[in-house]
């Protein structure tokens, strides 16, 4: 039962993080025992989505699942290879961005392909709560809670809270994605580098890039295996091969170096039914662009003009485009530099990019 005044903490304690610049790491830590006091749980999962196509980028495990990766294959087809109506992108797609299991099937858990075949055989939890933590349109992080077969199930007024702090934790993975500090140098480029996975995802190929850019990926010991990526990749790229999915499934996700990858998949053709190919390559300024837009709490204008220094446009051609004149820009430029905290133009792309000196080349960014 939800406590009124360890309720109105917890969301006070929240909020101050989601403000506070930290890390996602730290703020992702910090949110989720705040949580905890309030709603308790024996065990918790938080992840990242790309806000363009909501595919996962990354996973944090807290309680009885920290260290336990062996299923995360499972998860991520149950999530992304089928139409579960409780799968986030049906919630998310519905209206929903939060619901209990317990409550959704009345009991009836085992109606559920994740709940039936996944979370009661091998974990033993009989409730799990999934929220969404929206901002705007769109999300840019999940969680799930989990209660075992001696514990209560999730009421109402638990959920209903756990709905109302979507927003103050999408505001804190957004100045996650955007915080720590700046590389001394960049690696160098690795190029494109390549996996193949069957029809069960499993890896038949791997590229040795490919090992070394998945282990980036691996920011503690809470992180999910990058593989769980790559299966929820896989998993859309084959709804997006029958024509289930508009687009190509592709995330932008940031190492725990600090720099941006960009990874594609793609269903491949012939004999082996089911097969997909992962384009794993490092991100350019365009490529995040969206995201590094949207994450950061910028005015329209502010937006405008750092989207075309994201492009490499200088203070001449920024004013003609926007119809401004040079001192305004200046004036934009000195707000985002606060903003970010940073002092110049080189300082906000090694911040944002984390690749110290790069020149900012680029067409058209991608929306968010």
């Amino acid at each position: 039962m939800l406590k009124d005044v360890a309720a109105a903490r917890a969301r006070g304690d929240i909020d101050v993080l989601s403000r506070a610049g930290l890390g996602l790491e730290d703020f992702l830590t910090e949110a989720v025992d705040s949580v905890h006091r309030a709603v308790p749980w024996v065990a918790a999962c938080i992840s990242t989505q790309d806000p363009a196509t909501h595919i996962l980028t990354s996973a944090r495990k807290y309680g009885a699942l920290e260290g336990r990766n062996e299923h995360d294959g499972l998860w991520a087809r149950l999530e992304y290879g089928g139409d579960d109506p409780t799968n986030f992108l049906s919630l998310y797609a519905t209206g929903r961005t939060a619901v209990a299991m317990q409550l959704a099937t009345d009991g009836g858990i085992e109606r559920s392909v994740r709940m039936g075949q996944l979370m009661r055989p091998h974990y033993d939890f009989w409730d799990e709560t999934r929220m969404i933590f929206a901002d705007g349109d769109t999300y840019w992080g999940t969680m799930s809670l989990f209660r075992g077969s001696d514990e209560a199930a999730f009421d109402p007024v638990e959920v209903g809270w756990l709905q109302s702090l979507a927003p103050l934790l999408a505001r804190g993975v957004r100045a996650g994605l955007v915080a720590g500090s700046v590389a001394d140098a960049r690696s160098p480029s690795a190029g494109v580098s390549l996996t193949i996975v069957d029809g069960s995802d499993t890896v038949t190929q791997i590229s040795p890039g490919a090992e070394r850019r998945l282990a980036q990926l691996l920011t503690d010991e809470r992180s999910a295996h990058p593989m769980s990526m790559i299966a929820a990749l896989a998993g859309a790229a084959r709804r997006y091969g029958r024509g289930e999915l508009p687009t190509p499934p592709r995330v932008r996700v940031r190492t725990a170096d600090g720099e941006w990858l960009l990874i594609q998949a793609s269903p491949l053709s012939g004999a082996d039914a089911g097969a997909v190919a992962i384009m794993i390559e490092d991100a350019a300024p365009v490529d995040v662009a969206g995201v590094l837009l949207a994450a950061l709490e910028l005015t329209d204008r502010e937006r405008e003009v750092l989207r075309l220094i994201l492009r490499g446009a200088d203070t001449k051609t920024i004013a003609a485009e926007l119809f401004l004149s040079p001192y305004t820009v200046q004036d934009h430029c000195k707000a985002i530099f606060e903003k970010v905290g940073v002092r110049s133009r080189r300082e906000l792309i090694a911040q944002l990019m984390h690749h110290p000196g790069d020149a900012v080349h680029g067409d058209d960014a991608p929306s968010s």
